[in-house]
């Protein structure tokens, strides 16, 4: 597998690092990593709990990529918010935060359908699988439509001190930041994985020699965060609130 990100492809990755090196010092190899210009990449991979992670290693440098979060001095992920699909859980709570007596007054004026092709699963032999996927998408703004669906877009309910004004309760795909998740059939049973997410536009990724015990800490509360909202996802479909095709 790789860790640059195809979302939006290297051109609209490259803007993004334009713009967080206008106040973050990013570092020239990091840089390349997102840009997917390193040869001598690796993936470290370790399962914790019920997640099998996928760390990008520098085999010539001897380094691992890791990150940590640098709130409340940058809260750029909800600056540059580019999907917010939501599970049965989200709409629940946070239709409830918002103070709808009924689900489907929420729904109507607070979400909109999309849909994209997803490249990041992967089958038993590690083919890759297109999954079209169509969502409920939170509203970044109040009046997102069609042509936003995708794009960095700066979320409504950030506040002017950097806070989401709907946490505890904000999205579940919020939650994974910067992580992004997918699952594979292994022996008859779905496995869940994750790896970063490589966009251009989090200044908390840093080059390390080990992976030290703060980062062990991370991917054990974050094993537990990305396991549920995977196996959440798949929950929201066969209930009906969205759909998944695979294709080889």
């Amino acid at each position: 597998m790789t860790f640059d990100s195809e979302i939006n492809g290297t051109d609209h990755i490259s803007l993004s690092l334009d713009m967080l090196s206008k106040k973050w010092n990013i570092h020239p190899i990091i840089r390349e990593l997102h840009l997917g210009k390193r040869t001598d990449l690796q993936d470290y991979s370790f399962r914790i709990n019920q997640v099998t992670f996928h760390i990008p290693y520098l085999n010539d440098l001897s380094l691992f990529l890791l990150w940590q979060c640098l709130w409340p001095d940058c809260h750029n992920c909800c600056t540059r918010q580019g999907r917010l699909p939501l599970t049965v859980d989200d709409v629940s709570k946070i239709s409830k935060n918002l103070g709808y007596r009924k689900k489907s007054d929420f729904l109507k004026a607070e979400t909109y359908i999309a849909t994209w092709d997803n490249k990041s699963d992967y089958d038993s032999n590690n083919d890759s699988l297109i999954s079209t996927l169509t969502m409920i998408n939170l509203k970044r703004k109040n009046d997102e439509n069609d042509m936003d669906n995708g794009k960095p877009v700066s979320c409504r309910f950030l506040n002017d001190h950097g806070s989401c004004v709907l946490h505890p309760n904000k999205p579940g795909v919020c939650w994974l930041y910067p992580f992004f998740s997918w699952t594979q059939s292994e022996n008859s049973q779905i496995a869940v994985h994750a790896s970063f997410q490589l966009t251009g536009d989090c200044p908390g990724f840093y080059l390390c020699s080990t992976i030290n015990k703060s980062m062990m800490d991370i991917f054990n509360d974050y094993s537990k965060k990305i396991y549920d909202y995977t196996m959440n996802i798949n929950t929201t479909m066969r209930e009906g609130f969205a759909r998944i095709d695979l294709v080889k």
